[in-house]
């Protein structure tokens, strides 16, 4: 298994938070459930990021996005991430978390490029608008008072229209505990490679609140070097995770301080096996449905079983399973004695896609104002109730 290279010791701040190791996991829609931050809590240290919370579905407390929020007694601190493009809504979003203890630290999202997001004028499509911007995590910073708020976001739209560093300005001076940044644009989505020199840059700007590095961070080793490379703070953990949650104890081991470090990992099929097994088990819990929990757990199959010898109707049965029985009586099934099969299960995980236009309002780079008549378009794209 891969040998992250040395690095010191690094303990993160993020406002009243102290952090054992310098390390965050990526709100992933669909997977950074409360089943699988408290399995990749169980093998490391860091921050454990929700799921994307809509700000409108939470101030109406939409059912989905109220379960969504709730974390399991383990959990601690508890970290939300909101979406939003209305001030007063995301405002009245975060002072809800705030009066009602329901976080211990909130992020916002300005890096999301999905479609149904940037054509709102949401997620990595918002910094361009400077003054909105500002508004909401002006007003957001005020609202959260004594619950760290964070901001996550892109290096801008297009290699043409970069916001990165603006935002960053904006955000350290609104008040916020840490600024994050996903070192690609929104038209690149998850594709090429991320630019790094872009996190040494944001540091450089950014000199009074802590900045973390997102972006092709597949191993301990990645982590390390993005920190030596860039100066950032602390890595913020998407894909690599996604099948391997045993990754946070390989970032503890190398960039926390002492009480961190757990015994290295011998990811043998058997032990994949019980992550797999444990994975479906908290998802039975969370979903209180064995059925769907089940469901839930066979998109994880193709990254769990990666480079592993299992083969395809193997395969194909675990993405079926409709039962915590039947995962075990296909366990029985492997070869629980294979090796980690080394490079065939390091490297890219999850979908990287292709750059394309990133969906846009129209109109909205034509000018870095918000124009009068468009903040009715954007009280509309905070109608989303789908809970994140």
């Amino acid at each position: 298994m891969n040998t992250a290279v040395a690095a010191p010791a690094a303990a993160l701040r993020i406002g009243p938070i102290a952090l054992d190791a310098p390390v965050v996991l990526a709100p992933m829609a669909g997977i950074t459930n409360t089943a699988f931050r408290r399995l990749c809590r169980e093998y490391g240290a860091g921050l454990y990021v929700s799921e994307m919370i809509t700000s409108r579905a939470l101030v109406e407390r939409n059912a989905t996005t109220m379960r969504l929020i709730t974390h399991h007694e383990s959990e601690t601190p508890r970290s939300i991430q909101l979406y939003g493009v209305d001030p007063a809504t995301v405002e009245s979003a975060v002072r809800l978390l705030v009066d009602e203890d329901r976080a211990d630290h909130i992020d916002l999202n300005f890096g999301c490029p999905v479609p149904k997001v940037t054509r709102k004028g949401g997620g990595a499509a918002l910094p361009w608008k400077t003054g909105l911007f500002r508004d909401i995590v002006t007003r957001a910073a005020r609202a959260a008072e004594h619950v760290p708020l964070t901001v996550k976001m892109r290096k801008g739209i297009d290699a043409d229209h970069l916001t990165f560093l603006d935002a960053g300005r904006i955000a350290e001076d609104a008040g916020v505990a840490a600024v994050a940044l996903h070192a690609r644009t929104a038209s690149q989505f998850y594709s090429g490679t991320a630019d790094w020199s872009a996190i040494a840059a944001l540091k450089e700007a950014v000199t009074d609140v802590p900045v973390l590095g997102n972006g092709d961070i597949w191993s301990a080793d990645d982590a390390a070097r993005m920190m030596t490379e860039t100066g950032c703070d602390g890595v913020v953990v998407g894909r690599g995770c996604l099948g391997r949650p045993w990754l946070f104890g390989d970032l503890a081991r190398t960039l926390g301080g002492p009480g961190t470090a757990a015994a290295p990992v011998d990811a043998t099929l058997a032990f994949v096996a019980r992550a797999f097994r444990r994975h479906a088990e908290l998802l039975v819990e969370f979903f209180d449905d064995e059925g769907r929990g089940c469901r839930d757990i066979r998109k994880h199959v193709a990254w769990y079983f990666k480079g592993y010898p299992v083969g395809g109707d193997l395969r194909a049965r675990f993405a079926t399973v409709s039962t915590l029985a039947e995962i075990d009586d296909l366990v029985g099934e492997l070869d629980l004695d294979a090796p980690y099969p080394g490079a065939a299960a390091e490297g890219q995980r999850g979908r990287a896609g292709s750059p394309k236009r990133p969906a846009l309002p129209e109109g909205w780079l034509e000018t870095r104002d918000l124009a009068a008549d468009a903040t009715d378009a954007l009280a509309e794209a905070e109608s989303d109730h789908s809970g994140g």
